[in-house]
């Protein structure tokens, strides 16, 4: 029996729609088949030695017994995720600072250079950064480009055609060649991850993508990092890579050096476990390491991030810890940068401040930054923002990180920029708000989880 045309359409129409909106993504077989067909090819590649030296756990022993279940659990979400000793690291809050350095590592370059972003702008960031990589493929290093290209439309495609042409191997994350049903899924589980490796010496990841906004406008937080913790920065890339149909010069394992040094950084030794998240992982990995965090809390717990759309668990954890006395303090931004996310922010707001929770809403240029410090001793750095899209259908990577002395920095990061914030009271706030705006947030809160 023959369909009907229309009948046909509409299936193809409600079944993109399904895809972009409303699937269950831990429960796809085919997100699990392109990170299998990655994870398969790394084994292959990557000798036993290597393995033993940068993916066993025998660093986890010096996480402090207090956070040993919260590594545990975060190793439990992914067999990446391990705990590694003996890193260095800069915490950069300036978009200027990051370009310094970042554009220094790049014209160091000898080998190879590892970039995966969000975002890349065909702008003045992004275009000193694609002629210093032309440059360094004539120099005979091999650059490997990875492209949110759905988040990235208004950048032409020529752009990119250019790129290629100079030699740098750049790939979209996603594209309909890989596929018709893989390119429908991915275009709702986005790549949000920002990791840049060099050499497999120096590595970058954290909030800040590529582009003006980030080196000359917002202010965000993002991590130079050196050590152990590279070979889960390339093992990451290199995941995204494969998965999106991207090819390597060389095999996987020859690309790891025989150690990983750490580089001259304010912060030196620390112990980091980089987490790696994404829809095809059975659990959301950066919301329970969070959650946890904040349900274990002792003293206070500081979080800054753009966009505040918590899930249930999370708030509840949040009205809980300051039941038990914590002092919970959250910073977001006056002005968000998309129209939409305002009223979605100030929507949870309410329920923030009954709760006891402090909220801060910071002046000044937007804050992208999405961070963690709680109890002067654990920190997470990250790319994930407190939502549904980052919990549960994009890919991230954020960095929890076991040391007092990281912790100390983070604190006295939040607390200077409490300085440029306006803290809500609850009454006051609520009698400012007019018919309209209540009404705006009731209505974006039915479809925050769209953003």
């Amino acid at each position: 029996m023959e369909i009907p045309t229309a009948i046909l359409v509409v299936l193809v129409i409600l079944v993109i729609a399904w895809g972009l909106l409303g699937g269950r993504f831990r429960n796809l077989q085919v997100l699990r088949r392109i990170h299998g067909k990655s994870q398969a090819r790394l084994r292959e590649e990557i000798s036993p030695e290597q393995a033993e030296a940068f993916f066993s756990d025998r660093d986890l022993p010096k996480v402090p017994e207090k956070y040993r279940p919260l590594s545990e659990l975060l190793l439990d979400c992914g067999e990446g995720n391990k705990v590694y000793a003996g890193n260095s690291l800069e915490i950069i809050t300036s978009g200027l600072r990051k370009r310094e350095l970042l554009l220094e590592d790049l014209r160091r370059a000898r080998k190879f250079i590892f970039i995966e972003y969000f975002r890349f702008g065909d702008d003045r960031a992004g275009r000193e950064v694609r002629d210093l990589l032309y440059q360094k493929v004539k120099e005979g290093v091999e650059v490997c480009l990875l492209l949110n290209n759905m988040t990235d439309r208004l950048v032409p495609r020529s752009y990119y055609r250019d790129m290629r042409r100079h030699g740098v191997n750049a790939i979209p994350y996603t594209h309909i060649r890989t596929g018709l049903y893989k390119w429908i899924m991915r275009i709702n589980c986005q790549n949000h991850r920002k990791i840049v490796v060099v050499d497999g010496e120096v590595g970058y990841v954290g909030g800040m993508n590529l582009n003006d906004n980030y080196f000359y406008k917002w202010r965000d937080t993002h991590l130079r990092v050196s050590g152990p913790v590279i070979a889960r920065l390339m093992v990451s890339f290199m995941d995204s890579w494969i998965g999106s149909g991207g090819t390597f010069s060389h095999n996987l394992g020859e690309y790891f050096p025989k150690e990983f040094p750490q580089l001259p950084a304010p912060l030196q030794n620390k112990l980091l476990q980089e987490v790696v998240s994404a829809p095809e992982f059975p659990k959301r990995t950066a919301q329970l390491g969070i959650e946890w965090i904040v349900n274990h809390a002792q003293r206070y717990v500081y979080v800054q991030t753009p966009y505040w759309v918590p899930p249930k668990s999370l708030l509840r954890a949040f009205r809980e810890a300051v039941l038990r006395g914590v002092d919970v303090q959250l910073m977001v931004p006056r002005e968000v940068d998309t129209p939409l996310m305002g009223p979605v922010n100030s929507t949870f707001f309410k329920d923030c401040l009954e709760a006891g929770v402090h909220l801060f809403l910071r002046g000044g240029e937007f804050i992208h930054a999405k961070t963690l410090v709680a109890d002067d001793d654990i920190s997470v750095i990250g790319g994930s923002n407190l939502d549904w899209r980052s919990f549960d259908v994009n890919s991230e990577n954020d960095t929890f990180i076991y040391d007092e002395e990281t912790a100390q920095a983070n604190k006295c990061i939040f607390l200077e920029e409490k300085a440029l914030c306006q803290e809500l009271d609850l009454p006051a706030w609520m009698a400012s708000r007019s018919l309209g705006q209540r009404f705006l947030s009731v209505l974006a809160r039915l479809f925050a989880f769209l953003l």
